[in-house]
Formats: C-alpha cells, sequence, structure tokens
C-alpha cells in the first residue's frame, strides 16, 4: 500500500497563495496586458484562486482561460490506455498578451512542454511565465524552470505528489508525497 506524508494544507496554502500574488503584482502592476491560462486538470483551481486573490487585491478583471495539453503530449499515442481529454475554454486571444501559465504540480516539464505548443492556437503571447504550487525538483526531462513557486519539493522518480482541493470535493486542500 502506499505511504502518503502530508507537505502541505491550509493555513500555509493560503499563505503560500497570497505571496505568489504579491509576486505578480509586483512583476505585472495594472495587468492591462496580462491573462492567465490555467493548465487542466488541477491547474485550473490552483489559477481560480489566484485570480479571485487579484481580483479582491487589484479590483481588476484578469482575463481567465483553461488550457487543455492533452493532444499536444509527445505521449499521448504511446500510452496503452486513451488520455481523456479535458475542456479548453480561453475566451480570448494571447497574441501580443503576457500570459501566466499556471499548474499545481511540475516534474518532468513535458506537459508544460505540450502547454506552450496548445497556446499557438490563441496566438502569439509577447511572454509567457510559469507559475506551479510545487516544483518537484530532479525529476526534470525538459529543461523548463518556472518563475513562481510555492514550494519545492526534493523527489525520486518513484513518488509523485497528489494534490487534493476542496473544488473536487475533497474535504479540505491538502498536498502529498506519495511513495
Amino acid at each position: 500500500m502506499p505511504q502518503k506524508r502530508l507537505i502541505l494544507s491550509s493555513p500555509l496554502l493560503e499563505i503560500m497563495t497570497s505571496r505568489l500574488c504579491q509576486e505578480l503584482i509586483e512583476n505585472h502592476q495594472d495587468f492591462s496586458n496580462s491573462v492567465v491560462m490555467g493548465l487542466q486538470p488541477r491547474g485550473i483551481y490552483f489559477a481560480e484562486r489566484i485570480i479571485a486573490e487579484l481580483r479582491e487585491r487589484t479590483g481588476k478583471d484578469i482575463p481567465l482561460g483553461y488550457l487543455d495539453a492533452t493532444f499536444y503530449r509527445d505521449d499521448f499515442r504511446r500510452r496503452e490506455s486513451p488520455l481523456l481529454p479535458n475542456k479548453t475554454n480561453v475566451p480570448f486571444l494571447i497574441e501580443g498578451k503576457r500570459v501566466i501559465l499556471i499548474d499545481d504540480v511540475l516534474s518532468t516539464g513535458r506537459m508544460v512542454r505540450a502547454a506552450l505548443d496548445a497556446m499557438t492556437a490563441f496566438g502569439r503571447p509577447k511572454t509567457v511565465e510559469l507559475m506551479v504550487l510545487i516544483d518537484r525538483r530532479y525529476n526534470r526531462e525538459i529543461p523548463i524552470d518556472p518563475d513562481y513557486v510555492g514550494m519545492q519539493v526534493s523527489t525520486v522518480e518513484s513518488q509523485r505528489v497528489q494534490v487534493e482541493w476542496k473544488e473536487q470535493g475533497f474535504e479540505a486542500d491538502h498536498i502529498w508525497m506519495v511513495d
């Protein structure tokens, strides 16, 4: 049976989210040319929380989209069972915009690479920044580095990070290390 070890929960998660929002405010100022894209499936929950806090702090209505990169993955056709896509909902063009791509966990970098390819359907952004709640160090297969990190976790290949959001029906927010 897999062993789970709690690495993060509330209220530390709220403090971390608040710190990341402050970094975004410092770097994006009035957000006049910025958009946020949550990476499906679980990055959207983190993106929604970031957007809610940014709107509360700045009073700005920052565009939020949901991006699914399933069909852009380099392992899409190599799996034994087919991947099930999620919904993409990007109700704006990203042409010339500063895109903040948000995901819950960064591991190999392959999903982010796929997301960068998927974004091209919505225009050519001016810049793309990556925000992740958890950065799994030592697992990168592609040289991708996040611009905003909630927490870095040292893991080995056999371990994984499991994020449970209240929005998914869990009693509370928890982030686990699973062996």
